[in-house]
């Protein structure tokens, strides 16, 4: 068995899934099938394998609680853990992907949809581009060029000077979040609101207003609106940076149970 295969531990009581995954993945990976997290953990004991396929409900342990042992241990926190499960409810799926789960598949399962899962997790180099897209929208060149220059390392940064423009920018890029000034010539920060709300895909995509108002009761009446957060100016990089990661992660696990609860 050439040395390159990686390794897949599967856990699961019923041994018929034991066998019918292992028989779909044995040709590319070396698999390593368990009954009981006893036994996972044994393996563990005496390996380091690339990917754990991990089942919640069984009789001696908790699918959760499993994951959550596993992420609190320096030794395996960094193995990616996919969920294998008849669990099928969008709070399962929620919770696991919150406690750290790489994916959440429920059975049965195709073997496109798991080969898919896995290889996102082992081959990272095959990932097409999934940095995040962000859209700063201010009619002042300098805020802009400062917000650019703060999250470029990080995301793909898009600005906008004229706010009556964002309806056609819309119909040619989905952003994954929104910067966006309050007061600007043409439409408000507030008027954007509902444009970007009423565009298909954008119902929850996070909105972040940029702001120097202090009137904290015009900012309330954005969130109202549906605004999702807001940063004064000037702007401080490190705070921007901080509030963009939470956004966009909190987002991203919408989208992915989302897309878990339409499988």
């Amino acid at each position: 068995m050439s040395q390159k295969q990686k390794r897949i531990v599967i856990v699961d009581d019923v041994n018929f899934y034991l066998l019918s995954i292992k028989e779909r993945l044995k040709s590319e990976y070396e698999v390593f099938p368990v009954t009981s997290t006893a036994k996972m953990y044994d393996i563990l004991g005496r390996i380091t394998p690339d990917l754990i396929l991990l089942d919640i409900g069984m009789p001696d342990s908790d699918g959760f609680e499993t994951l959550k042992q596993l992420k609190d241990n320096p030794d395996h926190a960094d193995i990616p853990v996919i969920f294998l499960t008849g669990m099928t409810d969008k709070a399962s799926a929620l919770k696991g992907i919150a406690l750290g789960a790489a994916d959440y598949l429920t059975k049965p399962v195709s073997t496109e949809n798991l080969i898919e899962s896995i290889e996102y997790q082992l081959y990272p180099e095959r990932r097409k581009n999934d940095r995040a897209i962000i859209l700063a929208v201010d009619d002042s060149p300098t805020i802009l060029a400062s917000v650019k220059h703060a999250l470029s390392a990080d995301y793909d940064v898009f600005t906008l000077t004229r706010s009556d423009a964002l309806s056609a920018v819309l119909k040619k890029m989905t952003p994954d979040l929104f910067l966006l000034d309050v007061q600007m010539p043409g439409l408000s920060g507030y008027e954007l609101i509902p444009i970007i709300r009423d565009t298909h895909g954008h119902e929850d995509t996070p909105i972040v207003f940029l702001t120097g108002d202090s009137i904290r009761d015009n900012l309330f009446a954005a969130i109202q609106l549906g605004a999702s957060d807001f940063i004064t100016k000037p702007v401080d990089a490190d705070v921007l940076r901080g509030k963009m990661t939470v956004h966009l992660k909190n987002y991203r696990l919408q989208r992915r149970v989302r897309a878990i609860i339409k499988k």
